[in-house]
């Protein structure tokens, strides 16, 4: 529904204020970027019902070489697309061509199909299945049960509303001949879209005759369709450009004054879940005026293939059009053709068929992945210690500089100004990076830590079944690495023994929450440990053991806590947290400790005297809000108790994860999330807990020398026999060396210093080579 005074204030707003409202309006929205699709564009057939007079497209049966690509000709395309990282696949094509050329019958027929759309559905089912690229479909008018068809084989779909004026359709008009373009067919085919839970692309076209008034009725007959159905993703205004060869090849295109007052129009009216775009290849002079008018959308950007409905426009060069963008100060970024909003909202708006191609192509944000790294993987890490988000962009906003200023001065940030850390791009990511390494330089100098120790996992069996996990197993179903196992408490201390003689001065003691444990199995594991190696420093036991032994004994976490102590236990691994989050642990860890109940632990454990560590498990489910809530969390805890070591962020290693063979969760965290996970824990945590930790297991040591440049003190332990990593399909091997750990702290330019599990730097030879400690 129009709104009265909306309509006349933009029809009165000076064309510069009215810009200046845009830009406002598009700042509310969320970070500062700009966004496009890297697609390969797949013209499944240029035959059209319909006859636009400008449209150079659609052609009749005599002037195409055949009515339609085939299932191979159209694999060759996509194949070309995925071998040059373009995610997805962009199907154009005119309206029913069946509907009006026998050729079109014939060729269906021979194909064994009867209409284009089921054509259309078969093709895309194989560019989905064989390349993997995501199909976004533009067919022009499909009704609601085509768009179900389609759904199971697409990740969203177009259809341009064009124009919302009937008079454009009369004789005489642009749209005279083409019943589809009937502003009322093509405003119920998108309602269509909406019922069939289709994410959408609309648009307008402007410059082909239409008044500025009807365009202001096409955008609000958009934002009513929206606001019925929440569908779409982004709304497209595109000037037209007189094409020679048609009827309209005279008419001028529209002036840039009236380009611009339309785009700013449109991100007016809009909600703000609303996309605005304007094709860059159209508008090849004027990018940075068009970034001026309140879009945050490129669309899609084919480096393989042609723009086939605009073939004389090529696209810009994306390396360029990110220069632009960082020029502006709105970084440019990869999405999917899923916008994030419903990429994060994936079980409303996928198919069940689309869920397994989409997570492993996302990010934390529902964006697109920006490079092939994950972690566990042998890819080298994608950057340096010295820079590790790549080279610097030039311009900055000051956006983030409060925060980062509250931080540094040690005061609890707000969830959405963590957030806003870790969504940052560019240049104000790499300012987070260097705020982080500024307080480390400040908070702990250029020592770089580590430890010596030895991980001893006492069995692989377990009750729980978290989504994350492959390291756990059951005693009749053995993982795809390894065999259920449990090791007598006599292996246990033999395997302490080892690492003492080996110089280690730690043994990290976790396993599985195994059906036959008692309280007094933990309770032996560690007796054992205690007599064969007094001196040796025990970690162990999570707080899901901790809570599941006391419950077996029925005793309090209290009183089985200060019984593990006075048995001589040294500290506990602050693991089984993933996220506190409970939204997240019901869908990774549903069985689990919740949120509060791993806190409990934890408290009980500093209020006995036992330090612990803290973690994070994170790139799998989890979004930034959820990071938020877990580092707020740990730092209220640490302010109450004092009792937390260091904080260990802990990558999710995707390959042999449940969640992930089942196609929910994602491929990790992206390596900017990564650094940024470490620096903004240095930032969160400022005043709280000192030391941040990096998992070399999850990154590898180039990936860990990185992290040393983003906030990072300690490269945590040689981790003799590390195994839980390994089974989710970590690469990087059970055990490092300490040369190793030295040079990684060398290319960082900072100095390696062994230290006790509880931060006691050890000086002397051994701080090198680790000898036995007396």
């Amino acid at each position: 529904m129009s709104d009265p005074a909306l309509r006349r204030h933009l029809l009165d707003t000076p064309t510069a204020m009215l810009l200046a409202e845009a830009r406002g309006r598009r700042a509310g929205r969320g970070p500062a970027r700009t966004t496009y699709s890297r697609k390969v564009f797949i013209p499944l057939t240029q035959l059209c019902a319909d006859t636009c007079h400008y449209c150079t497209f659609a052609k009749a049966p005599r002037s195409v070489r055949a009515p339609f690509l085939l299932p191979e000709e159209v694999l060759e395309i996509a194949r070309r697309g995925a071998g040059a990282g373009c995610k997805e696949a962009l199907f154009t094509l005119g309206d029913a061509p069946e509907r009006r050329y026998r050729a079109a019958r014939e060729a269906l027929a021979a194909l064994g199909f009867s209409r284009t759309i089921d054509y259309l559905a078969h093709v895309a089912g194989l560019v989905l299945a064989e390349t993997g690229l995501l199909p976004h479909i533009n067919a022009g008018i499909l009704s609601h049960d085509d768009f179900r068809q389609l759904r199971a084989v697409s990740a969203s779909a177009g259809l341009m509303l064009e124009s919302a004026s009937s008079r454009l359709c009369e004789r005489g008009g642009p749209h005279f001949g083409s019943p589809d373009k009937v502003p009322a067919v093509r405003l119920a085919s998108i309602a269509a879209a909406g019922e069939a839970r289709v994410p959408m692309t609309s648009g307008i076209l402007i410059g082909i005759g239409e008044t500025e008034d009807e365009r202001i009725d096409a955008l609000f007959a958009l934002r009513d369709l929206h606001r019925s159905f929440g569908h779409l993703q982004e709304v497209i205004v595109q000037n037209f450009q007189p094409k020679s060869g048609t009827r309209m090849a005279g008419v001028a295109p529209p002036g840039d004054e009236d380009f611009y007052r339309a785009i700013a129009t449109a991100r007016i009216i809009l909600d703000d879940d609303v996309s605005v775009q304007a094709p860059p290849n159209l508008n090849a002079g004027r990018l940075a005026a068009l970034l001026d008018t309140g879009i945050d959308d490129w669309g899609g950007i084919s480096p393989v293939t042609i723009d086939h409905v605009n073939p004389e426009a090529p696209w810009p060069q994306i390396e360029a059009l990110a220069q632009v963008c960082e020029a502006a100060g709105r970084p440019l970024v990869e999405r999917l053709t899923l916008y994030p909003p419903f990429a994060s909202a994936p079980e409303e708006w996928l198919d069940a068929a689309m869920l397994p191609k989409v997570a492993p192509l996302s990010d934390s944000e529902g964006l697109a992945r920006d490079t092939a790294w994950s972690p566990g993987t042998l890819l080298p890490a994608p950057g340096s210690p010295v820079r590790p988000l790549g080279t610097a962009t030039v311009l900055r906003s000051n956006n983030l500089d409060p925060i980062l200023g509250r931080a540094a001065r040690g005061e609890e940030l707000a969830e959405t100004e963590i957030v806003a850390l870790f969504t940052s791009r560019g240049a104000d990511a790499e300012a987070v990076v260097a705020a982080a390494d500024a307080l480390r330089a400040t908070v702990k100098g250029d020592t770089v830590t580590y430890v010596v120790n030895r991980n001893i996992n006492y069995t692989n069996i377990c009750t729980y079944s978290c989504g994350f996990c492959a390291f756990s197993k059951t005693s009749t179903r053995a993982g795809t690495r390894d065999k259920p196992y449990v090791l007598a408490d006599e292996v246990v201390a033999a395997r302490a023994v080892e690492a003492w003689e080996a110089g280690a001065t730690e043994v990290c003691l976790q396993g599985g929450i195994h059906p036959s444990y008692t309280g007094d199995t933990y309770a032996g594991i560690l007796a054992a440990v205690k007599r064969a190696c007094p001196d040796m420093h025990v970690h162990a036991f999570s707080p899901l053991e901790i809570s599941s032994g006391a419950a077996t004994l029925g005793v309090s976490v209290n009183d089985y806590l200060r019984r593990l102590r006075d048995a001589g236990l040294g500290s506990l691994p602050g693991t089984a947290a993933e996220i506190l989050d409970d939204e997240v642990r019901a869908q990774i860890c549903p069985d689990k400790l919740t949120t509060q109940q791993w806190l409990d632990v934890i408290r009980a454990a500093h209020e006995a005297g036992l330090p612990t560590t803290a973690t994070i498990m994170f790139g799998h489910l989890d979004q930034p809000k959820h990071w938020a809530r877990h580092l707020t969390a740990i730092r209220r805890l640490q302010l109450d108790t004092g009792g937390f070591t260091e904080f260990v962020p802990l990558p999710f290693v995707h390959m042999e994860a449940p969640l992930f063979r089942r196609g929910r969760a994602r491929k990790g965290p992206t390596w900017r999330e990564t650094i940024l996970m470490h620096a903004v824990s240095r930032l969160v945590l400022h005043g709280a807990i000192a030391s941040i930790q990096c998992s070399w297991v999850k990154l590898g040591i180039d990936g860990a020398a990185a992290c040393l440049g983003a906030g990072v003190n300690d490269l945590g332990g040689v981790l003799m026999n590390e195994s839980i990593s390994r089974a989710a399909g970590a690469a990087h091997g059970q055990e490092i060396s300490v040369d190793d750990l030295g040079a990684a702290a060398t290319a960082a330019g900072r100095t390696l210093r062994r230290r006790t599990t509880l931060y006691r730097l050890i000086d002397g030879p051994e701080a090198r080579t680790p000898e036995k400690i007396q």
